[in-house]
């Protein structure tokens, strides 16, 4: 049964998270539904931007490194991030992109492991797919593409899983599946990509070693932010990952030719850090200072199962409603590309997926019941008034 806008209203009333919506620095009129592929900008990471360049970058130069603490932030910020996936802060390394930690990753395991398989799901996000396909025929290693939720057979040593998937927004039972891993000798990288900041992750308690993910969705790190690496204490001096760089060294100022790799997950840092950026995720990050993870998950889900009831009567069909759903829901059109054109030209901002699914992202720091109900309405108008047929919303970007 749909929801009344009062209704709707009522549980804004009574949310506990409703006042973390003024941290954001969000146009007016926009309701911001793609927080699962870009978060908006908090305007204490705006602020502090501002600071960096002004103060540290301009005045400051290269004492910077030293004065404004710049040369320890990737693990200052890889704590923060730790806090929210359950691991010891110093387990977490901000660095680089996902997909080149998980090439690191994959690489430093899978030599340990030589002769057996890497495996990743065939629905699998492309990144993680086409670094395992990059990685394996430059080392002439076997690669095994499973399907959905099979687990992987005799011979395969590394797996690639999502903790929340990129499309279902399902979320795996990390425990279950690291107890069947140990049982059978692999070892799981987890991409954390749709889950750092949204869902409850603990890898201490479900003994993960080792993972990835993303700065720039659910932790609001701003466009490109880098991505982190978390390898647990107890695995990673016993791993040599392949990119080497000077900031992976035990002493990188000694400038010494021959490479000896930094103690724990410091060693999988390799370039200098990109500080403009790591200073803007750094900030942001600051904003889950005490934040219940587990009210933010439950929001989440709130939201989408809000905005899948009002829009179950449009003829659109839902890709898939786990029992636990991670931030976003997928609704099938095959004229998605158009209609999330003609919303995003109503301040309904989505994404689209190909072949035909408009993608929802539901951010509970920021979006309201109120939010999600009036997106819900708008899709309804434009549904019902034909107005994605306009020509103009046919027209495709490099980017969707």
């Amino acid at each position: 049964m749909a929801m009344t806008l009062e209704e709707a209203e009522a549980l804004d009333a009574r949310d506990p998270l409703r006042d973390f919506a003024t941290e954001f620095d969000l146009p007016e009129g926009v309701i911001y539904l793609d927080g699962n592929s870009l978060g908006p900008p908090p305007r204490r990471a705006l602020v502090k931007i501002h600071r960096c360049v002004d103060d540290e970058w301009r005045e400051g130069l290269i004492r910077s490194w030293n004065d404004a603490g710049w040369i320890d932030l990737p693990q200052r910020a890889g704590a923060k991030i730790a806090r929210l996936i359950g691991a010891a802060p110093d387990e977490v390394l901000v660095c680089d992109s996902v997909s080149v930690n998980l090439f690191k990753l994959a690489a430093a395991l899978l030599k340990r492991r030589k002769g057996q398989s890497l495996a990743v799901e065939a629905d699998e996000f492309p990144t993680d797919q086409h670094v395992a396909e990059g990685l394996t025929r430059l080392i002439d290693a076997p690669l095994l593409r499973l399907a959905a939720g099979e687990r992987p057979p005799t011979g395969v040593g590394v797996l690639i899983k999502s903790h929340v998937h990129y499309k279902t927004a399902e979320i795996v039972d990390m425990d279950a599946e690291e107890e069947a891993a140990r049982a059978s000798g692999v070892d799981i990288i987890w991409d954390l990509s749709h889950s750092a900041g949204l869902v409850g992750v603990d890898v201490g308690k479900a003994r993960a070693r080792f993972a990835v993910g993303c700065g720039y969705k659910f932790l609001n790190g701003g466009p490109g932010a880098p991505a982190f690496v978390y390898v647990a204490r107890a695995e990673a001096d016993a791993l040599l990952q392949p990119l080497s760089g000077w900031m992976g060294h035990a002493a990188p100022f000694a400038f010494r030719g021959d490479y000896e790799p930094a103690a724990g997950v410091l060693r999988f840092a390799s370039g200098t850090p990109p500080i403009l950026s790591m200073t803007a995720l750094d900030a942001a990050l600051d904003l889950f200072d005490g934040v219940d993870i587990r009210l933010v998950e439950k929001k989440a889900r709130a939201l989408g199962s809000l905005f899948l009831r009002q829009t179950e009567s449009l003829g659109l069909l839902p890709l898939a409603s786990p029992a636990r759903r991670g931030g976003h829901v997928c609704l099938k059109s095959d004229n998605g590309y158009a209609v999330m054109q003609a919303l995003i030209a109503r301040g309904v901002i989505g994404d689209f997926r190909a072949p035909n699914l408009m993608r929802f992202g539901f951010s509970p720091l920021y979006l309201s019941y109120a939010d999600v109900w009036r997106a819900a309405a708008i899709l309804s108008d434009i549904l019902f008034t034909d107005e994605w047929k306009k020509p103009v919303y046919e027209r495709r970007g490099k980017v969707t």
